[in-house]
């Protein structure tokens, strides 16, 4: 595996049911989700799902309720068995760990954050963000001083005596964040984490996770069944559908090249201008007058086109030309379908 891939996802299937394997060979024979329900009881949870997640990068799984998210991301620590298939952290097949290495795994290696919050009523913010360090033998003043860094990094700071039920969602769920991160894991699980958040409180915790990622460089695999939420975090995004995986892209590779019908409706309705960057368009046979950066999205360059004859320059970080944009191809990407 290569030293650039963090979690590779290997052909994973997951049929719940009490014969799981003899429902896994009617799903290979061709049996789809609802005739396997109605003719042998068992449910679909995931089908032949492979996949792979760089390390240090924001990878999003997205689809609407049922489409196997939720149950994808429990196989990465093992909170649920698959019934076939491989999954390897670092190259080690962690199917293949036993209960001690296995609890050694979730405490030091990964770590999740949880839609509800899950946070102990009981035990003030300092004391929630530094429980997991105590079970994890860690002496009370170094965890008391981890713990008090990542409430910090949260912008909790003055809040660590308070109680999980004298703050808002949005605290809340930043103390769920900051538990996470003081276990210094270097995979963060996010299921749904903001989702039950307030739009703007929800919209704070995303600009605020790029912040953190941007620091920390964590490996981060993201739930949500929301577009604009995927399309605002991920380097990359995959998308299920009836535990079936439909496409893995960027979010401009998805917006201008839907695998399918099915990824097409649901791209439909996003505004381009904002997502799709002016490189993904620069035409290297084209040359241009002034310029825009490559990472720039397309409504960036409104102006300088408006302004321009033809074409414009498209440049990259180095202040290399990637290429020529011309209206034609901004008009053209916009109204794709």
């Amino acid at each position: 595996m290569s030293d650039d891939i963090k979690i590779k996802v290997d052909g994973v299937c997951k049929i719940f049911g009490k014969d799981p394997k003899a429902a896994l060979a009617k799903v290979r024979a061709g049996m789809g989700k609802a005739d396997l329900l109605a003719q042998t009881g068992h449910i679909l949870g995931l089908n032949n799902i492979s996949l792979s997640i760089r390390r240090g990068e924001t990878f999003v799984i997205m689809g609407l309720s049922g489409s196997g998210k939720s149950t994808l991301i429990r196989h990465f620590n093992r909170l649920i068995e698959p019934t076939d298939g491989r999954i390897l952290v670092d190259g080690q097949d962690i199917l293949a760990l036993n209960a001690a290495d296995l609890r050694q795994f979730r405490r030091r290696k990964i770590s999740m954050v949880f839609q509800r919050f899950a946070l102990l009523p009981h035990k003030t913010v300092l004391e929630n963000v530094m429980y997991g360090l105590l079970v994890d033998g860690v002496a009370k003043p170094e965890a008391s001083r981890r713990a008090e860094e990542q409430i910090t990094l949260v912008g909790l700071a003055g809040f660590e005596s308070r109680y999980p039920g004298q703050l808002s969602g949005g605290m809340q769920q930043r103390v769920g964040l900051a538990r996470a991160l003081a276990t210094d894991a270097d995979i963060l699980l996010m299921d749904e984490a903001f989702s039950a958040l307030d739009p703007l409180i929800r919209h704070d915790m995303q600009m605020q996770l790029k912040e953190i990622q941007a620091r920390l460089h964590k490996t981060i695999v993201f739930i949500t069944h929301d577009l604009d939420e995927a399309l605002l975090l991920g380097d990359h995004i995959a998308i299920l559908k009836d535990g079936e995986l439909r496409q893995i892209g960027t979010g401009p590779e998805i917006l201008l090249n839907p695998a399918d019908d099915y990824v097409e409706r649901f791209v439909r309705d996003v505004n381009r201008a904002r997502i799709v960057n002016c490189g993904s368009l620069a035409d290297p046979a084209v040359a241009g007058v002034g310029s825009v950066s490559a990472d720039a999205p397309l409504e960036a360059a409104y102006s300088a086109l408006a302004l321009a004859e033809g074409a414009i320059n498209v440049t990259r970080a180095d202040g290399s030309i990637a290429g020529g944009l011309t209206m034609k191809s901004v008009f053209s990407a916009l109204a794709q379908r």
